[in-house]
């Protein structure tokens, strides 16, 4: 007789703005299949080629169900397996004798893995909150966009995606939402029947640049400028909203100043396109009254990628495009959830707090924390790290140095995990977490404004354990008695949000669960009143708390660390800049491992423009090598217009183990950090390229 089938709803807990409503079919209980819910309004019945593949993902063959400890050297990947409670005790041993000496030896790595409320940074946080551990600057991705939103804005906040449909101009910026959001293109494309006009600005012409109606090919991180240049025309053909500015922004006079300084002529030189260009489009901008951006972080992961975010975003407040709901601007609307990020993680917890905070390590510079020795101002030297949502041997940057850190054999390592990637390998303890169809979670977004629940689907897989089980787990053998440690994911799900606050009006938890996901009660228009969430309750232009840190109160644009105009030098041995955004099938480095949407990605190529390919004597199809100081990674070129000159695209992220050569971009980025939020600058990196 054949096992019933029966039907789940599930989330999708991947980086990425969509934030998908998921229907699982379930039989003998095992998930064989995922699909959009049709129910959903921002899923609209669609899913993405790699989460469409899901149940491929939960059931693999080389999913880990056991834990397991470490038999070779670090790295090698040798492991035999073990039970859970001498996992525990192997943990609890050697944790509790560096906490017992110094807690701040311990650090945790974690990023998006998943964007769970409950599997991200519940439990763990009050885990290591407890123990006193450091803390983790987690700004890998986003921390710059939000920092320039924060400082313009209030928060991560704009408008909704669905009335992009309605637009009637978007710019399309730094980003590629064919690959990395789905659910906007939709809108877009609908937007496009209408009769809007799509124009991409970005350094690549994209998937999704390719089908606008016009790709403006920017140098890499001149993307402030180049909004500091549409500024200059709006305000010198006076194409502004004059009552919008008077009441609903602070700083026009200084903005002014600022962006008469930036006329087209010498935005055109920095950013190496047309005058006209910039010009006709501030024109045509400041002229469309339903004119909307889409931005994506892509134009971020530079130095200047803060004040990027701010020139950027100050734009529709000119113009008065936020009196449209099809009007405005969205990087990110994560900011609109009333979440309660105390009640999740629990940073009373830490011993001594306020007063006292443990430090802060930012994951960014994970290679250099690893190898420094401890001093007086660095604080003690790191002696374990506890990675789980992550993968830093293959997504952090300065790839040497980071594997350099892992590979020591006197730290301790343990990594939760759903595979062996590039980062288990160096593990001294592996223990298999289970994957989102096997758990409870809830969801914010942070490219629609619903808040959701993720129930169950199937049992956990083999010996797998949710990551809050796994730290209720090491706390208990480690003695901790602190009752928040032990709270049900239940009980964390439902301390998640704000029940109280507005945009939560008529939902509580048992609604959640029951409908699966709640709509916040938002205007259309978010900020046609103002009402934005600064100190002032205006789009700040000027922004007196920059002012007050001693950092410039205006948005500017700050060249590359790394270009021919700030450092020549370097770019007379490296004349190329280099982007890696990420592969279509891929997420970052999720989905690497499995094989049919590897395969679509073949292997790891390097788009590179004719000029620059002529000038090296490489053709199409050449494997190359592509180095700086830092590193080399090897590619197969594919000489195309695609990137423009000068520039070179490695879309990304493979796992090293599976590349080739064991390599993969992060070979040559760097450590160093952008102007605001302290964020990552994988976009920000000079290279030379040679045949091999």
């Amino acid at each position: 007789m054949n096992a019933p089938t029966e039907f789940a709803r599930a989330v999708c807990p991947h980086d990425c703005p969509d934030t998908c409503a998921i229907r699982v079919t379930v039989e003998g209980g095992r998930a064989i299949k995922v699909a959009g819910d049709p129910d959903h309004p921002p899923t609209q019945g669609a899913l993405c080629t790699k989460v469409s593949r899901y149940a491929e993902r939960v059931h693999h063959p080389r999913r880990l169900t056991t834990p397991m400890k470490r038999v070779g050297r670090k790295g090698e990947g040798r492991f035999e397996p073990i039970s859970w409670d001498e996992a525990f005790e192997l943990a609890a041993l050697r944790l509790s004798g560096i906490a017992g000496r110094a807690p701040e030896a311990i650090l945790p790595y974690s990023y998006a893995g998943t964007m769970g409320l409950v599997q991200g940074d519940s439990i763990a946080q009050r885990f290591f909150h407890k123990l006193g551990a450091s803390q983790l600057d987690r700004t890998i991705c986003a921390a710059a966009g939000a920092a320039g939103l924060k400082y313009t804005y209030g928060a991560s906040l704009g408008m909704h995606t669905e009335f992009f449909a309605e637009s009637e101009l978007i710019l399309i910026w730094g980003s590629n939402p064919i690959a990395s959001n789905l659910h906007f293109w939709t809108r877009a494309q609908e937007a496009k029947r209408r009769g809007a006009r799509l124009i991409a600005i970005d350094p690549y012409r994209s998937l999704t640049a390719e089908k606008c109606h016009q790709h403006i090919a920017i140098k890499p991180g001149t993307d402030g400028a180049f909004a500091l240049g549409m500024m200059n025309v709006l305000i010198t053909e006076d194409l502004l909203d004059h009552a919008y500015i008077a009441d609903h922004t602070l700083g026009f006079s200084e903005l002014k100043t600022r962006a008469l300084s930036y006329p087209p002529s010498r935005v055109a030189e920095i950013c190496g396109v047309d005058e006209q260009v910039i010009v006709e489009l501030a024109r045509l901008y400041g002229s469309t009254k339903k004119a909307a951006i889409r931005m994506n972080y892509g134009l971020q992961r530079v130095r200047g990628g803060g004040n990027a975010v701010r020139a950027i975003a100050c734009l529709p407040s000119l113009t008065g495009a936020w009196r449209e709901r099809a009007g405005g601007v969205l990087l990110s609307s994560a900011g609109w959830a009333p979440v309660d990020s105390h009640a999740l993680q629990r940073p009373d917890l830490m011993p001594g707090w306020p007063a006292k905070v443990s430090r802060v390590i930012n994951m960014n510079a994970i290679g250099d924390a690893l190898l420094h020795p401890g001093d007086a101002a660095f604080g003690p030297k790191i002696e374990a790290i506890i990675v789980y949502n992550s993968n830093p041997v293959a997504v952090a940057p300065d790839s040497e140095r980071v594997a350099a850190g892992f590979a020591r054999e006197d730290l301790f390592t343990i990594v939760l995990e759903h595979f062996q990637t590039d980062t288990a390998d160096y593990a001294d303890l592996l223990l298999p977490a289970t994957t989102q169809l096997e758990h409870l979670d809830v969801h914010k977004s942070y490219g629609h404004t619903d808040v959701m629940v993720n129930l169950p689907a199937i049992a956990p897989v083999g010996g797998a354990r949710p990551n809050t089980e796994i730290f209720r787990g090491l706390a208990r053998h480690m003695g901790l008695d602190e009752p928040a440690l032990y709270d049900s994911d239940e009980t964390v799900a439902q301390a998640a949000f704000r029940w109280d606050d507005a945009a939560l009006e008529g939902v509580d938890w048992e609604s959640l669960k029951k409908m699966g996901w709640a709509k916040l009660n938002l205007p259309d228009a978010p900020f046609a009143e103002g009402r934005f969430r600064t100190p002032s309750g205006k789009c700040e232009f000027f922004s007196e708390r920059l002012a007050q840190q001693g950092l410039d109160p205006l948005p500017d644009y700050l060249p590359p660390y790394e270009s021919a105009d700030s450092a020549p030098e370097l770019a007379a041995l490296y004349p190329l800049a280099m982007i890696s955004p990420p592969a279509r099938n891929f997420l970052n480095s999720t989905f690497v491992n499995i094989e049919s949407l590897r395969s679509t990605e073949g292997e790891p190529h390097l788009d590179i423009h004719p000029a620059d390919a002529q000038q090296r004597s490489i053709v199409d199809g050449d494997q190359v090598r592509i180095f700086n100081d830092r590193g080399s990674m090897q590619a197969r070129a594919r000489v195309t217009d695609k990137a423009r000159e000068g520039l070179v695209v490695g879309l990304s992220i493979w796992w090293k183990k599976l590349a080739p050569d064991g390599r993969n971009a992060n070979q040559v980025t760097s450590q160093a950090l952008t102007d605001l939020g302290a964020s990552a600058t994988f976009y920000d990196c000079l290279v030379e390229v040679e045949r091999t």
